[in-house]
């Protein structure tokens, strides 16, 4: 089953219920909604987010875009315009608050992708507060309708790669600026299993609660729930801090069974 298919689902077993149900019915500390499309967040689960956000209901969003040009999501079949994605996430924003870490899906080099197709992608992404991009170039697949339209009309790969250049400049550009405003700050966040690069400089890794990846001071058994205070930003992206435990969780997968949920992250 697709992420968002129970939210599409006219019998009463919507995504939205399942979550206020497992925060009515168990003692869950935190919950994160994974990667939903946009149109799939309805008024419930807008609504779940002004109810829990920041508390047992992560405050981070990824609302797949793909392109920000109303031609290429027709091409694409996409069941958004560019407005409708716009609004989407300001309703978000207007429920969570602007801590609300927004990601998105980005393809580069649909067939077809004239430069000012590419130029309205851009001009979406710069308008919106995203925290991050995952950025992929069009990759074509025998037997699918993007076959044949790459077959027609394919984009050069230098130009596909000179457009993936200016979209990464971009996302970072976005991810430092949504950063950089919590330096200072205290936030919740959960330890996590540390790679040994980092153990051995003395740190822990850890994400807050609206999905910021964390570099603690010190050692930390993961599956914690600490209270961090932000330093500053690590060369890599992600953020330094100092931490206080505040409670030990069970150890849960980063992901549930359940399409468009993540549990204890």
């Amino acid at each position: 089953m697709g992420h968002g298919a129970l939210s599409r689902d006219p019998a009463p077993g919507t995504l939205a219920k399942l979550v206020r149900e497992i925060f009515e019915q168990t003692a869950l500390p935190r919950l994160r909604l994974s990667s939903i499309e946009p149109m799939d967040w309805n008024a419930e689960l807008i609504a779940l987010m002004a109810d829990f956000g920041g508390d047992r209901l992560a405050r981070h969003a990824h609302l797949p875009l793909q392109s920000g040009s109303d031609a290429v999501l027709r091409r694409m079949h996409r069941r958004y315009r560019p407005w409708h994605y716009a609004e989407k996430v300001e309703a978000l924003l207007r429920a969570a608050g602007p801590d609300l870490t927004l990601g998105a899906d980005v393809m580069v080099g649909f067939p077809g992708e004239t430069d000012l197709e590419f130029e309205e992608t851009l001009a979406l992404i710069r308008t919106l507060p995203f925290g991050y991009l995952h950025l992929f170039p069009f990759s074509p697949r025998p037997g699918t309708p993007g076959w044949a339209l790459h077959a027609q009309n394919a984009i050069p790969l230098d130009t596909v790669e000179e457009r993936m250049g200016v979209l990464r400049a971009l996302a970072a550009e976005k991810t430092q600026t949504h950063r950089a405003r919590f330096v200072g700050r205290e936030l919740e966040a959960i330890t996590l299993r540390t790679p040994a690069d980092l153990a051995a400089h003395g740190r822990t890794a850890a994400l807050t609660e609206n999905f910021l990846p964390v570099e603690l001071e010190g050692h930390q058994p993961a599956n914690r729930l600490v209270r961090v205070r932000v330093t500053g930003l690590a060369a890599e992206g992600a953020l330094e801090a100092t931490a206080r435990v505040t409670a030990e969780v069970p150890c849960f997968t980063s992901h549930s069974s359940l399409p468009g949920v993540a549990v204890a992250v």
